[in-house]
């Protein structure tokens, strides 16, 4: 299983790279939010990577983030009807945080100018990973939680918010209580009170409470 790549870039198309390691030149299919990203050709790259194996062909898709490979993935093993090629264009048309908004407000429509998503496409987005997509972007996904509530996550807040949010469901909570926790907290809290550790503290107090 090759995870990632580290090797001189030699070639560069908007669809396709090829990073010379060691004298061996990888192939590697990229979407364009990781085209954005890359040096210049001649240059030093790193890519992580996810190598797909199927009955007539064994290809390497390549991304600049942890995210894009993570939501990449998510695609594929959550979404039924939805492979490689589809995931990549659902990158190529949307940041990571931009596709999690739009699937934590369930915007069927928006997500159906995606490129390969219909409205079905759209609707089994919004199903399968409405709670899945605040793993992959909680600040963004907070952001949703708030504008619905009337209160916008803010300034440093944000980034707080999404520390705050990350670590709870790495204690096990769900995303959505972990959301509406901290969603309630930036609501009440003064901003000088809306610092990760306190936003923590504060959370598992509501949560264990």
């Amino acid at each position: 299983m090759i995870a990632r790549l580290t090797g001189k870039l030699i070639e560069c198309e908007i669809t396709e790279v090829v990073v010379d390691v060691g004298g061996v030149g990888y192939a590697v299919t990229i979407p364009m939010s990781t085209y954005d990203k890359l040096p210049r050709v001649g240059e030093t790259v790193t890519l992580l990577t996810h190598h797909h194996v199927r009955e007539d062909a064994v290809v390497l898709y390549g991304f600049a983030t942890a995210r894009e490979r993570q939501l990449f993935r998510l695609l594929m093993d959550k979404v039924s009807g939805i492979g490689p090629k589809v995931a990549i264009g659902i990158l190529s048309g949307v940041e990571v945080d931009a596709f999690c908004q739009l699937v934590a407000a369930g915007d069927i429509k928006g997500l159906s100018k995606l490129n390969g998503v219909g409205k079905r496409t759209a609707e089994r987005l919004v199903v399968e990973l409405k709670d899945k997509v605040a793993e992959i972007a909680p600040a963004a996904v907070l952001g949703v939680a708030g504008a619905a509530a009337g209160a916008p996550v803010r300034g440093v807040a944000g980034r707080d918010a999404q520390d705050a949010v990350a670590a709870l469901t790495t204690l096990g909570f769900k995303a959505d209580q972990a959301q509406k926790a901290v969603g309630q907290l930036c609501t009440d809290l003064p901003a000088a009170e809306q610092n990760v550790q306190n936003l923590i503290r504060r959370a598992l107090q509501l949560l264990n409470g």
